[in-house]
């Protein structure tokens, strides 16, 4: 299990599971963002990568057709409260959460690491205030996990 150490933080990180929203965060308009298949497959050896959905295009079990992937489309209705269900499940302590939306932010709030993103779609001012990272691209927010000393330099008081 990667250890990442938070300046500021009591304790290590010991995330296993990386989560993340797909419309907004990892697609556009139903389409995957360049290079984001290949780093979910490099991020793979090391994390659980789940993706949490409301299939908004239809798309998403072709997207992730033969990726380590685990899908879970949720229902349209109460999307905050079935994702951060989900992420309970897991248990926030393991875990890292990436998304955009309104419907992420309770989620990221309470995630060991919140990431928001701001990309073509935009982000919610609700999401971004909800995360402790922010970025302006889905893959340098998922090569963090690659690089973990872009921790310290970030949140380091």
């Amino acid at each position: 299990m990667p250890k990442f150490n938070v300046p500021g933080r009591d304790k290590q990180l010991n995330i296993d599971h990386i989560v993340l929203d797909l419309n907004g965060t990892l697609a556009v308009d139903g389409n995957l963002i360049p290079g984001t298949s290949a780093i979910l497959e490099a991020l793979s050896a090391q994390f659980n990568i789940h993706v949490l959905t409301a299939d908004t295009f239809g798309s998403a079990a072709a997207l992730f057709d033969h990726t380590p992937v685990k899908l879970f489309v949720i229902p349209k209705e109460n999307q905050d409260a079935v994702k951060l269900s989900y992420i309970r499940g897991i248990g926030l302590d393991r875990l890292a959460f990436i998304g955009n939306g309104v419907n992420d932010r309770s989620s990221l709030a309470k995630s060991a690491l919140g990431i928001a993103v701001i990309q073509q779609e935009g982000a919610s001012v609700q999401a971004v205030l909800s995360a402790d990272l922010v970025f302006c691209d889905i893959v340098s927010a998922l090569e963090l996990f690659l690089n973990p000393l872009r921790l310290s330099a970030t949140l380091r008081s």
